[in-house]
């Protein structure tokens, strides 16, 4: 596989989709030998929160299967799979109700929890990070995102994915940074050598999934920039609306450049485009500093169902949320950072149904 390439099949047996397109598009050329010793292989899912992953935000466990006894069958005995879900859920529930836990034993491999892993902070060019001690331990990294949307960078996909490589206090900080900045120095810190994207049934919108978009779409590729621009491309973005990607691509990571793009479609009829992202125009109402994903996921459905009916627009007051607001009082926040807050919908995240609950009773009260 060339740098420029992106290989992709479809079909819905998803487990041997995968197995055929990582052998038509080489994986078995770029693997370590193990002719002397075997080379520990870890495996990278998105597994964002404890939900299926027909609901359009975790990693499909076929796709995880197919690369496994890919790499069985050629003789590959020592891997693992990493994951660190978002901060406000627990990766293990994750490995639970997202059927890894049944893989680990079906398979015989170990799973890492990457929220109880220990953390050491490394030279990521330029931008010192905290990445969870045993990445350094790996002798080659498939990374596996779902092609998604985002409620905070729009897109997420390759580059992204690995947030869930280091741990949840340094998880609080990237939102600190800004985000782009520090996902763009992480990918300059760890470099996958290979990318299977899920592009089987993504939300658009939110990344934790609920509006899955059907595409039975599994494809492979080398270069994460590239991958992340061509999901731009998709989803009706161009590359400056998602600024870690020309951020990756100054700190040598890949390159943005689709008029190179060779796209290999190998199996299957390719569906039609993409529906543009849907995420709903509600930043308005949102006084947003520094918050998590976690949280700012939770509150943009609960705003998207008050939309719906009518009552956002008649919300007096913006609602407070992210780190940024800690130590601060005002009228209307959600999340524990701003607990000061006259009214606060208290959580880290706080539940969806609460956050509309809550403001949907104080719209009531202004208007009686």
């Amino acid at each position: 596989m060339q740098k420029n390439e992106i290989w992709r099949s479809y079909g819905t047996d998803y487990k041997e989709m995968t197995r055929r397109l990582l052998l038509k598009s080489g994986l078995a050329g770029l693997l370590p030998d193990h002719t002397e010793h075997d080379p520990l292989i870890a495996i990278k899912p998105n597994l964002v929160t404890p939900a299926p992953a027909c609901f359009g935000g975790t990693t499909h466990p076929e796709i995880i299967a197919g690369i496994i006894e890919f790499l069985q069958e050629r003789g590959y005995r020592n891997i693992v799979i990493a994951e660190g879900s978002w901060v406000g859920d627990e990766t293990r529930e994750a490995f639970e109700y997202c059927g890894y836990n049944a893989l680990a034993r079906q398979y015989g491999i170990t799973l890492i929890d990457m929220q109880q892993e220990k953390g050491s902070v490394i030279d990521c060019a330029g931008e010192m990070l905290s990445v969870c001690d045993c990445v350094r331990e790996w002798d080659y990294l498939i990374n596996v995102p779902v092609l998604k949307g985002h409620c905070q960078t729009n897109i997420t996909c390759a580059l992204k994915n690995l947030k869930g490589l280091i741990p949840n206090t340094e998880k609080r900080r990237f939102h600190t940074m800004g985000l782009h900045t520090p996902i763009a120095h992480l990918n300059a810190g760890i470099r996958p050598d290979f990318i299977v994207i899920d592009h089987i049934c993504g939300d658009l919108s939110f990344e934790e999934g609920g509006d899955p978009v059907t595409r039975n779409c599994i494809m492979t590729a080398v270069d994460p920039v590239l991958v992340d621009s061509f999901v731009c491309s998709l989803l009706g973005y161009e590359t400056e609306d998602v600024p870690y990607i020309g951020m990756s691509e100054a700190l040598g990571v890949g390159s943005s450049d689709l008029s190179e793009l060779r796209l290999i479609t190998c199996e299957g009829e390719p569906y039609e485009d993409l529906p543009s992202h849907s995420i709903l125009d509600v930043s308005y109402a949102v006084d947003e500093v520094d918050s998590c994903s976690a949280c700012y996921g939770v509150l943009l459905p609960a705003l998207r169902r008050l939309k719906e009916e009518g009552l956002l627009e008649k919300l007096h007051d913006r609602i407070a949320i992210g780190q940024g607001h800690r130590g601060k009082t005002g009228p209307l926040g959600v999340g524990n950072c701003t607990a000061g807050f006259d009214i606060c919908v208290r959580g880290c995240p706080p539940a969806e149904e609460d956050i509309y609950k809550q403001l949907k009773e104080v719209i009531c009260e202004y208007h009686g």
